[in-house]
């Protein structure tokens, strides 16, 4: 099974070299196949000159530039065109999510499942060094999706997942062109059906660089997907619905609501 990872990058000079390395490093350790994929999305620094070298050292690394309009849903939308694996990770350019946890998101996936979720808050996940204010944001907002949903999962808006190619493939048309295309995502694939496991995960803060997540300018948007997520699991009547595989419908539907923490 191939691995494919797609990891937007704007103004990333100080991460993206130390990113990039590190998950090669740790992919190549474990014998798996993969492909790192990196968007650079308008950079007006150094990051480009980085990945031009940085190819000359990592065999599996490929890059493109994003054309404008810019932004992080624009960047992971373009960069879910150009993957080609069996299953796709969208991991940060800082290094704040971890490699070794991507392997054990890989593995899990080994056991059949359609996608791959983590969990940064539970009793056996880690977050380092996380800003208080987007903290208590954070917690906000996944509590009222986990209401809304009637969900037992609570990080949704984590971008770290796993998704099987033919997953992403079910659940286009994509509509996020910022940060909350990390909440359409989950959302559309738990709603239409997709099978997943939850595993805990570690979260570290930036060592360089700037966050790109503006929250005074995601409230709204991270809503209208909210909403939008709502409206399919009520009223599109399962037009959007995961079709069991053949052969398998018993299974498919047995695993559809499993959750292993």
């Amino acid at each position: 099974m191939k691995l494919s990872i797609v990891i937007p990058a704007h103004n990333e000079e100080g991460s993206i070299r130390e990113t990039i390395i590190t998950l090669y490093e740790t992919l190549a350790s474990e014998n798996i196949l993969h492909e790192i994929v990196v968007i650079n999305d308008n950079s007006s620094d150094k990051t480009e000159t980085i990945l031009e070298d940085l190819q000359t050292l990592i065999p599996t690394l490929v890059y493109y530039n994003n054309e404008p309009p810019n932004g992080f849903g624009y960047a992971v939308r373009f960069g879910l065109t150009k993957f080609t694996g069996d299953c796709v990770a969208i991991m940060m350019a800082d290094l704040s999510d971890s490699p070794t946890d991507l392997i054990k998101f890989y593995r899990k996936m080994e056991d059949g499942y359609d996608c791959v979720f983590g969990d940064r808050w539970g009793k056996e996940g880690q977050v380092i060094d996380y800003p208080k204010s987007k903290m208590f944001l954070n917690r906000l907002a996944n509590f009222i999706v986990k209401v809304a949903f009637g969900l037992k999962y609570s990080d949704c808006t984590n971008a770290f997942k796993l998704y099987k190619k033919e997953t992403i493939l079910g659940l286009k048309p994509f509509l996020s062109p910022h940060f909350n295309l990390t909440l359409e995502l989950p959302l559309k694939a738990i709603v239409r059906g997709y099978s997943y496991s939850v595993i805990p995960n570690s979260w570290q803060n930036r060592k360089a660089g700037e966050s790109k997540l503006k929250v005074k300018e995601m409230g709204s948007r991270y809503f209208f997907i909210l909403l939008y997520c709502l409206i399919e699991k009520y009223f599109s009547r399962g037009d959007f619905k995961k079709k069991p595989a053949p052969g398998l419908p018993e299974l498919q539907l047995a695993t559809n609501k499993i959750y292993k923490n």
